[in-house]
Formats: structure tokens, C-alpha cells, sequence
């Protein structure tokens, strides 16, 4: 299986590395980072590559993306210091998380960053008193869009069109320089068609706005290109071809900046958590399934298998007949469990002290591992 996703070169260096350790841990591959993001700006040559540290801060990876000309989508002032102490300047950064503290953003802005995303009155506000003059992204409610997407972001970020039109003359109004529309399609979105909604939206307001004598220069299309799991993806390039073709669509010859915020779609396949099997377990003699419990769960970086969302694609090393599992993770929460419903099956042959390895687990994992509940240390992660 891990064929369909590693080379046999990179492969054999995860192996190497993996034998000499004690699980749990996540392996990092840097090359493939570095070949993504050169595909990133091969497929969208006029946007400008805002990386989702909260995808993997790993401090080996921020410097690699430094490197390469990267910029950075920071979430927090803690995000925004661990880039700074990497060198890279504030002018190379944006806060996209709408929902901020006030001394935050002044903080934020005393070191240097000058671009915000912001999708209510009162953020408004306070960017307009903290961070006077500062450029500001404009977040539209994706809902309808992002329910098709495996990884859905909920109601909780942006606003309806006709709010983000009232948003934009008060931030005018006070002094910031209203530049774009943002919005995303939801995390892991393999639906294509989704930013043929989003863009439609923000053509819209861009009209809208302009009947109000205010110009807008920008769109952050956020993130949302999928990683490879068990459900493959197309391409990046023919979601380019098909974004581009939307972008057109729209706008014509006047397509305005493009902002892009890959995470997962960015570092996801870069990454192998590899683990190791605790003990295999029935519920009843007749049982049919077998309980597979490992030293990594929900708690310790597979986050997102919460409600099995996100399907990891699972090897071992073991062969033979194949059976079907539940797998579960180490804690005593019966909330840690990654597959109960969806028919995963490996090999009747395991045992205790078998490792088994989750493919694509680049995103989201290290970044989710909890600090120390019940004293498991957070999940280590080892770049190559």
C-alpha cells in the first residue's frame, strides 16, 4: 500500500529512522514539502503562498518554506512569534484567525504585521484602534459550501454577504484599507465546483462594492486543497486549471490579487506517524471484529478521525488474511476511538508490538496532540 503514496527511496528512509525509535512519532519528509510548494507556485503563478502554520509549526519546516519565499498565515501571537524568531518579517505575514483580543492585535501590529482578517463589527473595530490603517480581508460564510468537504469548518467563521458590505464602509469609514474578500471552502475539500461558489460570491461583492465607490484589490481563497488519503484527490494542477477557469469567469481580464492558505494540501502527504499495536481485543467469543488498540489516538495526534472524518490510509508490514477492526487509541476516554463504523481491515495475523504506520499524516497531527492528558507526552516529530 505505501507504494500508492511514497517512492521506494523515501520510503526506506522513513524505515530506517522509524526502526531506530519508540513509537509514537511523526516523520516528516522536507523534499516533499519543498517539491509541493514549488507546485503550489508552478500551478498558481500570480498568488501569493500564505502557509497555515497551524498545520504543522514544526520550526525544520517553517525554516524550509522561509527559505523558499514563503509567506505565513499566523493565528495567534505565538504563532507570529515562533516565525519571527526564524527571521522572517511581519511584512511576510497575515493574522487570518477572525477571532483575536484586542492587545493582540496591538501586539501584532507593533511587530510589524499589517494585514488582518476580520468578519465582525466589533473585530472592526478594534483592528481599526490597535492596528490603525492596517489592510483588512473580508471573511464571507461559506456553510453551504463547506458541507461537502470531509473536513467542514461550521458556521463559525465569516458572514453573510450583505453584513461584509456594511463591514467594509465601517472599516473604511475608520481608517482601514478595506483589500479583499476571503472565504474557505472547507478543509479537505475534494468538490471542486465548491470555489466555483465561493468566487461567484466575492465577484458579487466585488460588484456590490464598487457601486459604493469602494475598490477592492484582492481575494483570499484560504485553503482547502486536499491531501491524499484513503479517498484519493485529483491532481493540484487540475484544481488550478479549474479555479483559474473560474477566476476568469468571473472577472474577465481583471482578476484581482490571489491569496492562497495551504496547510494539509501543503505538508499532509509529507508526513507517516508510525505506531505500535498495545494489545488486540473481542468484545464476545462470537464477536466478529477485533479491537485493535495503539499507542496513538485521538488524543495524541489523529485528531481528525473525530466522527471518522478524515481516513487515514493504514499499513503494516504483516500479511495474510484480512479481517475487520475497530481501532482505538491508548487513553481512558471512551471518546478514543478512530474507526468504529467505516470498514477498515488488516491482517488476522497481528499481535501486540506490531507497528503499524498511518500514512499522509503531514497536517493536523503534532500540531493536535494533546500536552499530557493521562501523561502521555505530546507526539514527537522527527524532520527529514
Amino acid at each position: 500500500m505505501y507504494r500508492d503514496y511514497y517512492p521506494s527511496a523515501d520510503w526506506e528512509k522513513i524505515m530506517a529512522l522509524s526502526n531506530t525509535k519508540e513509537t509514537p512519532f511523526l516523520i516528516v519528509l522536507l523534499d516533499r514539502i519543498q517539491q509541493k510548494y514549488e507546485e503550489f507556485c508552478t500551478c498558481f503563478p500570480s498568488a501569493k503562498i500564505y502557509y497555515a502554520v497551524k498545520a504543522n509549526p514544526g520550526v525544520e519546516l517553517l525554516a524550509l518554506l522561509r527559505d523558499l519565499g514563503s509567506h505565513f498565515d499566523i493565528a495567534s501571537i505565538y504563532e507570529l512569534d515562533r516565525v519571527l524568531d526564524l527571521g522572517v518579517t511581519a511584512d511576510r505575514m497575515s493574522f487570518g484567525n477572525t477571532i483575536k483580543k484586542a492587545r493582540h492585535i496591538r501586539e501584532a501590529y507593533e511587530k510589524g504585521v499589517r494585514l488582518f482578517t476580520s468578519d465582525c463589527e466589533m473585530d472592526i473595530r478594534n483592528i481599526a484602534k490597535e492596528a490603525p490603517g492596517s489592510r483588512v480581508f473580508f471573511r464571507l460564510l461559506m456553510d453551504a459550501v463547506t458541507s461537502d468537504s470531509d473536513w467542514p469548518l461550521s458556521r463559525k467563521f465569516g458572514c453573510q454577504p450583505r453584513m461584509s458590505m456594511d463591514l467594509i464602509v465601517l472599516a473604511a469609514d475608520l481608517g482601514l484599507e478595506p483589500y479583499g474578500v476571503s472565504f474557505h471552502v472547507g478543509s479537505q475539500q475534494r468538490e471542486i465546483p465548491a470555489w466555483d461558489a465561493a468566487i461567484g460570491q466575492a465577484h458579487a461583492l466585488f460588484d456590490w462594492m464598487e457601486q459604493k465607490h469602494l475598490r477592492l484589490k484582492a481575494i483570499n481563497m484560504g485553503g482547502g486543497f486536499p491531501a491524499d488519503y484513503l479517498v484519493k484527490a485529483n491532481p493540484l494542477s487540475v484544481y488550478a486549471e479549474e479555479i483559474n477557469r473560474y477566476l476568469s469567469q468571473y472577472f474577465g481580464s481583471s482578476v484581482p490579487e490571489i491569496y492562497l492558505e495551504p496547510g494539509r494540501g501543503l505538508v499532509g502527504d509529507a508526513g507517516v506517524l508510525v505506531s505500535e499495536i498495545v494489545t488486540i481485543a473481542k468484545k464476545s467469543k462470537t464477536d466478529l471484529k477485533r479491537w485493535i488498540y495503539t499507542d496513538v489516538g485521538i488524543f495524541n495526534g489523529l485528531m481528525e478521525t473525530l466522527g471518522e472524518s478524515i481516513k487515514y490510509p493504514v499499513y503494516t508490514e504483516k500479511k495474510g488474511e484480512t479481517g475487520d477492526v475497530i481501532m482505538a487509541g491508548p487513553t481512558c476516554d471512551s471518546l478514543d476511538i478512530m474507526y468504529e463504523h467505516f470498514k477498515y481491515q488488516l491482517p488476522l495475523s497481528l499481535e501486540s508490538g506490531d507497528r503499524l504506520y498511518w500514512l499522509s499524516t503531514g497536517a493536523y497531527t503534532a500540531s493536535y496532540s494533546a500536552i499530557e492528558f493521562n501523561g502521555f507526552p505530546p507526539l514527537k516529530t522527527y524532520y527529514l
